[in-house]
């Protein structure tokens, strides 16, 4: 098999950070990479604002707004939470004193004329339905005529199995690490125009699925492979979109059946050619 990107699941992602930051690197300086990943994939100008959440996705907004300061960008923080994780609160105080500014989500239109917002409200590890503040500030972002950049991931949706009830609608998203198997699942095709994944040092402990140039899935829809779409997917196995892993679902109907499998959306695709299992999607690099 071809050396091929990694898309894993969300557990195995935060096992492997975990084992990096033990064994190698600080998480403070993950954190910085992941921003400085975030900083190098778009031309930055104009007026930025970055949402920022509890976690450490806010966290890596606090550090995106470090790096924009040094390049001589004042980006506006807008806080959906009172709360920070410890690197966070790093970054945010110092942002705060290389001057960044702060403004309120609480305002009529308060993203009105910026041209680039940064979401880094929720991470992969989100599931369920948004509520109370999370919610308005997507509802605030889904509106405004900005450009939109997800951070790893777009708030709102299930890192594992792209299942959204409400979520970010990003022109770009920027996956940290490894490509998450949620962002190319169920709902993750009508909230991400555009998916790119950037490298921050971090070694995947269990190597699970590849990533697949989209031009290449056509190898695998003849020679008596099964194509489904998603719908006729859940139709025959009786699961309900979220309820199943559809890449180990297919992968033992392919090794059992001997063919390839391919669950396909309209825009991107999960195949089993029995060894091995592959993401596709016609938005991603």
């Amino acid at each position: 098999m071809m050396n091929l990107p990694q898309v894993v699941s969300v557990e195995n992602m935060r096992q492997s950070d975990r084992r990096t930051i033990e064994r190698s690197v600080t998480s403070a300086e993950l954190m910085r990479r992941a921003a400085k990943g975030i900083f190098d994939s778009v031309q930055f100008v104009g007026r930025v604002a970055i949402v920022c959440g509890s976690g450490n996705n806010g966290g890596d907004g606090y550090a995106l707004a470090c790096i924009l300061l040094e390049n001589g960008i004042t980006p506006t923080i807008f806080r959906v939470s009172e709360k920070f994780s410890k690197d966070g609160l790093y970054y945010y105080q110092t942002a705060k004193s290389m001057g960044c500014e702060e403004s309120s989500l609480n305002v009529p239109s308060p993203l009105l004329g910026f041209d680039i917002v940064v979401d880094c409200i929720l991470g992969t590890g989100f599931s369920g339905a948004l509520n109370g503040e999370v919610k308005r500030a997507v509802e605030e972002i889904n509106s405004c005529s900005a450009y939109v950049i997800s951070a790893d991931i777009n708030s709102g949706l299930n890192g594992d199995t792209g299942v959204a009830g409400e979520a970010v609608k990003s022109d770009l998203t920027v996956s940290i690490g490894s490509y998450k198997t949620g962002m190319f699942l169920n709902d993750a095709p009508y909230y991400i125009d555009k998916l790119i994944n950037v490298d921050i040092g971090i070694e995947i402990i269990n190597p699970e699925y590849n990533f697949m140039d989209n031009e290449r899935l056509g190898m695998f829809e003849g020679y008596g492979s099964l194509v489904m779409t998603a719908a006729e997917f859940y139709e025959k196995t009786g699961y309900a979109p979220g309820e199943c892993n559809i890449a180990d679902v297919i992968s033992e109907m392919s090794e059992n059946d001997r063919r390839t499998i391919v669950v396909k959306t309209e825009h991107s695709a999960v195949i089993s050619d029995i060894k091995y299992t592959y993401f596709c999607a016609d938005y991603a690099d």
